[in-house]
């Protein structure tokens, strides 16, 4: 298995990719930002909807059979999944029941988590992502790198290089207006041949038994309203207690995720059209499992808007694809470990604990916090690799031992100054690599501190 680092370094061997792909990434930080700084009360926002969401899993138990005894009501079809396996299970048997072969689905990160795709398509049914960013991913067959921004790792040259070979556009062309023509164009086929859509879900309102999915293309209503069949797939954390908190989050969410004031389409669904049917399920899959850790349970606030990913250094500079699951950046960071601590023990490392994710954060999740609290879990658990354990052990005991320290110190303040550059510049000092020791001072701020305290 490839460690974080190992695939981030070998993202950030296309310098000029990483150099735009960090940017890139920068540039919708500071939109958000300005439309932040615009509203007055963005802070009591945040405040509030970290309250919501804390009264939300202090009582999920309650707003989940609330939310399920409305949406009976209003006629719809509810299931509960204990994990992927029985998600991609109960999907399909709705869709089989139906004959439905083809399916349109607007972005769910819900679905790439439980790989819905591959298993439906493994069942003889083709399923069409129509989210730009997400049907540009599925024609190149691979994960997204971002939540929000599916394919924020690929320029409009490749972009343009894949619609030629698969939608047959001009060779050559690389004008957004006239490949978003082209997808338009293609899918518009896809949609009115559909006989099931399936979305996600950004919020699901407990009062109402509605569920509200955000979009900018507005491809979310274009396969609900074609298809006569409609799926919409929640994790057990989307749940709100009132619609009139739906105010609250909407004013964050798009804000948070790219600088809008809001999301171009924001759509209600409560209950099937005359003749349709309309099915939510309700999926855990390890989410009590982390509701359950006191530590990381504020995990579960997170509106998955991306804006961590935005400002984080580490991930604008290795990519969404080296984290190596559906969910990257700080937030995937916390959550991973508690999914297989072994697999990605890795991820709460890649990270400078700087806590501008944690600053960014429209629901005040502690982000940067928890990431130290699962280092202390991984090496608790004996996670760490034998070299840095050492190097560590080596450390503290040297830490410990003022006598022992000043000795070093010194010794190596000298060798800086007068050893040959080779022996501090190697092969063997990675951290060197990309950059340079500051001169090292003549004495150390304790000698100097001896000297000098009869002064003060």
């Amino acid at each position: 298995m490839m460690e974080h680092a190992q695939k981030a370094s070998r993202f950030i061997e296309n310098e000029s990719r990483t150099d735009w792909h960090d940017a890139s990434l920068w540039f919708i930080r500071t939109k958000r930002d300005r439309v932040a700084h615009n509203i007055p009360e963005w802070e009591q926002l945040r405040e509030l909807a970290s309250q919501i969401k804390d009264n939300v899993l202090a009582n999920l138990d309650a707003y989940l059979e609330q939310f399920e005894a409305q949406a009976l009501k209003n006629g719809v079809k509810v299931h509960w999944a204990a994990d992927a396996e029985a998600h991609n299970r109960i999907v399909h048997d709705i869709l089989a029941g139906h004959g439905v072969r083809r399916l349109v689905k607007s972005k769910s990160m819900l679905t790439e988590e439980c790989h819905l795709n591959e298993y439906l398509s493994r069942q003889g049914i083709e399923v069409v992502d129509t989210d730009l960013g997400e049907r540009i991913i599925q024609l190149r067959e691979e994960p997204p790198s971002h939540i929000v921004m599916p394919a924020i790792h690929l320029k409009k040259e490749e972009i343009g290089e894949l619609f030629y070979e698969k939608l047959h556009t001009e060779k050559g062309a690389t004008d957004p207006a006239y490949l978003t023509e082209a997808a338009r164009r293609h899918l518009r086929e896809k949609f009115v041949g559909a006989d099931a859509a399936i979305t996600g879900v950004n919020f699901a309102v407990a009062e109402t038994g509605g569920v509200v999915v955000c979009t900018n293309e507005g491809n979310a209503d274009m396969g609900v309203h074609l298809a006569p069949l409609q799926i919409h797939c929640m994790g057990i954390e989307k749940i709100i207690p009132r619609a009139a908190d739906l105010g609250v989050f909407t004013r964050l969410l798009a804000r948070s995720a790219t600088g809008q004031p809001v999301t171009i389409y924001t759509s209600h669904y409560h209950r099937p059209g005359p003749g349709r049917e309309m099915h939510i399920v309700i999926v855990d899959n390890g989410r009590s499992a982390q509701l359950g850790r006191p530590d990381f349970r504020n995990s579960l606030k997170c509106i998955r808007c991306g804006a961590c990913m935005n400002t984080c250094p580490v991930y604008r500079r290795s990519g969404g694809h080296s984290y190596g699951y559906t969910i990257p950046g700080p937030i995937g960071s916390i959550l991973t470990p508690g999914i297989d601590l072994k697999k990605y023990g890795d991820l709460p490392f890649a990270s400078s604990l700087c806590g501008s994710c944690s600053d960014v954060c429209p629901v005040r999740i502690d982000i940067h916090q928890q990431l130290y609290r699962w280092r202390q879990v991984v090496v608790k658990e004996g996670g760490l690799p034998l070299v840095k354990r050492l190097v560590l052990n080596g450390a503290a005991w040297m830490l410990s031992r003022p006598a022992v320290y000043g000795f070093f110190g010194k010794l190596m303040r000298k060798a800086m100054r007068r050893l040959p550059r080779r022996f501090l510049y190697n092969r063997f000092n990675e951290w060197g690599k990309g950059r340079e020791l500051p001169e090292p001072p003549r004495q150390s701020f304790n000698e100097w501190h001896k000297q000098n305290r009869s002064r003060s």
